[in-house]
């Protein structure tokens, strides 16, 4: 990945978290990894866990945040809840949420929106 999507990609991540702390989310988790896939953030909050993609984008050129989020790409994230649930022992409702943020050419925040439950399943590890 060229440096300055990697740049864009770890100031969303940066914005992301802040705003999830900000909401009263307590972060369990970041770039979690498994055979499966990556999440971004794993946040937890009113004991649910929330696993959380972040797609940052600096035009539409290629879609909205929204759009970028693919069908293989949810079930990678599905799998990958799945993983983290069991390898971590954590027997709670789940869910994935997205956080869309566009920025402007010089990286100035236009929209950052956090986006429940993304897939269609709702997460029960029993």
């Amino acid at each position: 990945m060229p440096d300055n999507r990697r740049q864009l990609g770890q100031q969303g991540e940066d914005l992301a978290r802040a705003h999830l702390e900000k909401a009263g989310y307590i972060v369990r988790d970041t770039n979690y990894r498994c055979p499966w896939g990556e999440v971004d953030i794993v946040v937890e909050k009113n004991e649910e866990v929330v696993f959380v993609e972040v797609r940052t984008r600096r035009s539409k050129r290629f879609g909205s945040p929204e759009e970028s989020v693919t069908a293989l790409k949810r079930k990678h994230l599905v799998s990958t809840a799945y993983h983290y649930i069991e390898a971590h022992d954590l027997p709670l409702p789940w869910r994935i949420d997205l956080i869309a943020i566009d920025v402007d050419a010089q990286g100035i925040v236009e929209r950052i929106e956090q986006l429940e439950n993304i897939v269609e399943e709702d997460g029960y590890s029993d």
